[in-house]
């Protein structure tokens, strides 16, 4: 029998490699995904064994010094990696991929972690506007010490609000990016790591575009309502992967608005 020429040796060098480069992406994403859950959880578990509910957010809520802005700020955008990083995980992986069959060897788990970097800034900056917002809420009555909506008007108008914008084409065209990546690679591919951190930055702000009215809708429920957080982040991550997307996303519009009308009839 004749030996195992030189060709498919590289060949399957090259496969192990990319096996392992998404074995090592994939674990530091399920670690880094499950510290955010960590810490959002902790938070959590301290405001509700707080004997005054109002004292857990002493100094976040009704506050205007830098470091309750700062906290605030902090605690949205470990929500938005605990939340977003699932839903984009697909994506990431196939960049990986990418990068490798493009010949950029040795470069994957660095461009990798560049592109998710460029990826996360865009939420970061989402997560500034959503803390400058709740510092607005909380002055203005709108939230109570938890975090939660304190009008029926205004809990009604954010699910109407939510449930108008899934029928926009804007939320459709930055769906369509998300959910199809190879697309997304295909026409906006850039080589090095100045253009990976570009492309996390573009796909990041395609799935702002699709999601941020779904993220305001943690002031309905409660921002630390862990409950009401994983399902919208489960939401999020059916819209993105389910094979009939428009199905759910009308059936999703139709949910809201009724929800938003209901609490108005009843109030």
């Amino acid at each position: 029998m004749g030996g195992v020429g030189p060709q498919a040796l590289l060949d399957r060098g090259i496969e192990a490699t990319l096996r392992h480069d998404r074995r090592v992406v994939a674990v530091s994403l399920v670690l880094v995904i499950a510290l955010a859950w960590l810490y959002l959880w902790r938070d959590a578990r301290a405001m509700s064994h707080m004997d005054m509910p109002g004292m857990a957010m002493e100094g976040m809520s009704h506050g205007s010094g830098a470091f309750a802005a700062g906290v605030t700020f902090a605690m949205w955008t470990v929500m938005m990696i605990g939340m977003m990083l699932p839903s984009a995980a697909p994506t990431i992986l196939l960049y990986g991929a990418l990068v490798r069959k493009n010949g950029e060897r040795g470069h994957v788990l660095p461009a990798v972690w560049i592109f998710t970097s460029g990826y996360l800034l865009v939420w970061t900056g989402f997560s500034l506007a959503a803390a400058l917002l709740q510092v607005i809420l909380e002055h203005s009555g709108l939230l109570t010490p938890m975090m939660a909506s304190a009008s029926t008007g205004f809990s009604a108008t954010l699910l109407i609000a939510a449930g108008i914008y899934q029928w926009l084409p804007l939320k459709d065209v930055c769906l369509r990016k998300c959910r199809n990546p190879i697309e997304f690679f295909a026409t906006r591919w850039r080589a090095g790591r100045a253009g990976a951190f570009r492309m996390g930055v573009e796909h990041g702000a395609y799935c702002v575009g699709c999601c941020w009215v779904l993220m305001l809708l943690l002031f309905v429920a409660g921002v630390m309502n862990l409950l009401w957080v994983a399902l919208l982040a489960g939401f999020v991550l059916v819209e993105k992967v389910l094979a009939k997307r428009e199905l759910t996303t009308r059936l999703a519009s139709a949910a809201l608005v009724v929800s938003g009308l209901l609490l108005l009839v009843r109030s």
